[in-house]
Order: C-alpha cells, then structure tokens, then sequence
C-alpha cells in the first residue's frame, strides 16, 4: 500500500545567468515527475543577498507540492534539480551565488533531523525571501517546532527588522 500524498513547500531562488528561465525550468522538472505534483506557486520576489553581497540580486519564490516520496527522496530530487542547472555545491560555502537553490521547507508536519536533511528547514523563520513567497501560498500552515503559522513567523520577522520590501514579479 503507497503512503498518503502529503504536502511539502520548497523555496526557489537564483540569482546567476538567467533567474527566471532557471525558476521555470526547475518547476517544470517538478512537473514531469509521476511522484510529484505542482500545486501551488507564489509570484516571484527579487531580493538581495544575503551573507556575502557582492553578488547579483536572487529571484525567489515558493512553492506547493504534493507527493508520496519520504522527505529524504524528496530531498534528492531537488538535489538532481540543481544539479541539472549547473549548481555546485562546494563544502563550507554558504551564501554564495547560484544557478538555482531548492530548499525543502516543510513536509506535512513532521520534523526531522538527520545528517543533511533538517525539516523544517532551519534558517526558514529568519528569511524574508522564504516567508514572504511562502506567507503567499501558505499562511496559514504551522511552523511544527515553533507552533506559529507561516504568516505569524513573517509578522514576527517584519516587527523584529526593518524589511526592504522586495520587487514582485509575475507569478510563475
């Protein structure tokens, strides 16, 4: 008997070569898997970065999936994604420039922490280029460490900072 479908949201973002073609792309793949289903897709947001700022602007957005696959294969699906863009991961580099970036954010409501794969995704709450394209597909959808839904987390994160405000984009 196959698992329940569940619900996962992943973020997209690029900011190297040509970002929206790459968004697109990513999302097609998504779409030509029988273990994958697109659901939903917030607009895109431009934002800067973050970490190390001298490199270009990211395009970033967020995204509803259904599936079957346990969070791990999921996870090496979005990995074979980038790695079909051109993303190369190098061990001790973050924040760096990228052809395309896939986080897992959130599978159903479960948490889990192994090595490489941390869900709810770790940095989520901080990140005003996750919630804001997540807040737009999924307000409502609870944090299931800190029990706060979507929308809060980006209030709480809008109270806590001074947000640029981002440069939306034609959804995708």
């Amino acid at each position: 008997m196959k698992p329940a479908a569940v619900d996962a949201f992943i973020a997209l973002g690029s900011n190297l070569g040509d970002r929206r073609r790459a968004l697109d792309e990513a999302l097609c793949a998504l779409r030509q898997r029988g273990d994958v289903a697109v659901i939903q897709v917030s607009d895109i947001i431009e934002t800067p970065p973050i970490g190390r700022v001298d490199q270009p602007h990211y395009l970033n957005a967020a995204a509803r999936l259904q599936t079957q696959l346990p969070p791990a294969e999921l996870l090496q699906v979005l990995l074979s994604i980038e790695e079909d863009h051109g993303r190369i991961r190098v061990d001790g580099s973050r924040w760096g420039p990228r052809t395309l970036d896939l986080d897992l954010l959130l599978f159903d409501d479960q948490v889990v922490n192994q090595p490489g794969l941390c869900i709810p995704h770790p940095e989520m709450h901080r990140r005003s280029f996750v919630l804001i394209p997540l807040a737009q597909i999924a307000p409502h959808q609870i944090h299931p460490i800190l029990g706060k839904s979507v929308a809060a987390l980006l209030c709480t994160l809008k109270s806590e900072t001074s947000m640029e405000c981002p440069t939306h984009q034609a959804g995708l």
